[in-house]
């Protein structure tokens, strides 16, 4: 066992401490009060009954120990009670000891088993949360001559990844970035955004042109879904293969070449990329899209990228439909170009996060979708 080890629970245990301190004071005040209380209150007055509420209290915000605590401390209250008064023997108080002795015991394994669940489910999320940055890793700021920020949000509770996804990879004299958007939300996406990514990370840095890299996108996506479906006789896969057509990636892939100010775009059937500059949000919507990714063709003649003006200085916002498709309460698509536009003097990351808070205070509650931004801004090159 290293210190490491020791430690981090004993942190813990001290954080535990200090948040439920109040709440303590609460049952220790009572098992003080009850005896002195009984001292001046008329014989047919009793307050003992109310001393099973401090170990009641401390099960709720304390562990097993400290439960185990206060419950042996109200047992000792109580005697003291009964015998200021002389009836520590009778059958009243002697039912009353035995039954806040086994309710606190109650109490007690009640608060072992809330640890147990609590520690099992902290490392699950922790298992959880290691698998989805290693799915969705988290974006560099700087990739060669370009600056980029980035947000993600999933649309359920207590997850970092959905069907939302982004990546960045350096080719030999560029930057080459994907977002993408498969079909589905949440977690039942996860096995295709996993297999899209993989996919991507080990062919964007090679020095093939865009429009291989994609045909070798289709041929992965597509290969991966039909193999998914494969399993659907296994215990509990939802995999089938009357899904396989019903399964695809919309993304836009986008290659910055480091010394030329322009930027190459191949989109599949996803929302266009908006150039920020000069209090202006230009969608560069390509000439000649492509089906999403495990629908198109398998040839690079499916492909055909379009260049567009990408100078020092401008931005690009690469974004999903969860950005674009929120609603307000009367059922109004967020207005994200005009919004955009009104912020093209912020730099990547103050850009990104009035985006979001925006997005959030439009929406007026929980997004409804997963969504995934990127805005990347185009640097002066570094003198050689």
């Amino acid at each position: 066992m290293t210190a490491a080890t020791i430690t981090t629970p004993l942190a813990e245990i001290l954080r535990a401490w200090r948040r439920s301190t109040l709440w303590l004071a609460g049952p220790l005040v009572l098992i003080v009060a009850v005896p002195v209380a009984d001292h001046f209150l008329p014989p047919d007055i009793h307050l003992a009954h109310l001393l099973i509420v401090a170990p009641a209290v401390t099960s709720a915000v304390a562990g097993p120990r400290v439960t185990a605590l206060i419950g042996g401390l109200a047992v000792v209250s109580l005697v003291i009670a009964g015998a200021e008064r002389g009836f520590l023997t009778t059958e009243n108080v002697l039912v009353e000891l035995a039954s806040l002795a086994v309710l606190s015991g109650l109490l007690v394994l009640f608060s072992l088993l809330r640890n147990r669940h609590e520690l099992e489910l902290l490392r699950v999320r922790s298992v959880s949360d290691a698998t989805q940055r290693v799915v969705l890793r988290p974006l560099p700021d700087r990739a060669g001559p370009v600056s980029i920020a980035s947000e993600y949000r999933s649309a359920e509770a207590d997850t970092r990844i959905g069907g939302d996804l982004y990546a960045v990879a350096r080719a030999s004299g560029s930057t080459r970035l994907v977002i993408g958007d498969v079909r589905g939300k949440g977690l039942a996406s996860i096995g295709d955004t996993a297999i899209m990514l993989g996919a991507f990370r080990a062919a964007a840095h090679r020095q093939s042109p865009l429009p291989e890299l994609v045909a070798y996108l289709e041929g992965a996506v597509r290969w991966g879904l039909a193999e998914f479906s494969e399993c659907s006789g296994c215990p509990g896969c939802s995999g089938s293969e009357a899904d396989v057509g019903e399964r695809f990636v919309t993304a836009v892939l986008v290659d910055i070449p480091d010394n030329e100010p322009v930027v190459h775009v191949i989109s599949c059937g996803h929302p266009p990329p908006l150039l920020l500059r000069n209090s202006t949000a230009t969608a560069l919507s390509v000439p000649d899209p492509a089906l999403p990714l495990g629908l198109g063709g398998l040839s690079d003649d499916s492909y055909v990228q379009a260049t567009f003006p990408f100078a020092y200085g401008d931005r690009l916002l690469l974004y999903t439909d969860g950005v674009s498709e929120t609603r307000d309460g009367q059922g109004t698509f967020y207005p994200l170009a005009e919004r955009a536009a009104a912020w093209t003097d912020q730099a990547p990351g103050p850009l990104v996060q009035k985006i979001t808070a925006d997005l959030e205070a439009y929406a007026a509650g929980p997004l409804e979708d997963d969504m995934a931004m990127i805005v990347v801004q185009r640097d002066k090159a570094p003198a050689v």
